[in-house]
């Protein structure tokens, strides 16, 4: 039986999540999926989590790339994950380096920060729309 794939889990209903997922699914080796179409008790993520940051599931032992397998991650964290996914373009591995360097422990909280920062202004930045503002 083969072992499923990684995915990054994300929200459709926001233009910016969405054209950063388009973007990973172009380069990466991992399923992107939105949480709308999720069965969210299935994959043990509540509607709050995925409202609120992106979701690295990792598939199977091994198919993580690199993350602990069978450990969901959100936010900076599955950014991080999502961008170790990356296979097959010439920038492949600046992206995986790129993602290697977010989730070295000294730089974790730094990019936490700045993935706080993003979700909650996702609405002021390129192809973000008055649907991707997160309620207070």
């Amino acid at each position: 039986m083969p072992t499923p794939a990684p995915v990054l889990v994300y929200d459709a209903d926001c233009a910016f999540c969405t054209r950063c997922a388009q973007w990973l699914a172009a380069r990466a080796t991992c399923r992107v999926e939105p949480w709308q179409s999720l069965d969210l008790a299935a994959v043990g993520l509540t509607p709050e989590q995925v409202r609120t940051a992106a979701w690295w599931l990792p598939g199977g032992t091994g198919t993580d790339t690199g993350t602990d397998a069978g450990a969901p991650r959100g936010g900076a964290r599955a950014v991080a994950a999502s961008l170790r996914a990356c296979r097959g373009t010439t920038l492949s591995a600046a992206y995986r380096a790129a993602g290697v360097l977010v989730d070295l422990p000294p730089v974790r909280p730094l990019a936490a920060l700045v993935y706080r920062w993003v979700a909650a202004n996702r609405y002021r930045l390129p192809g973000g729309t008055a649907a991707c503002r997160l309620e207070d």
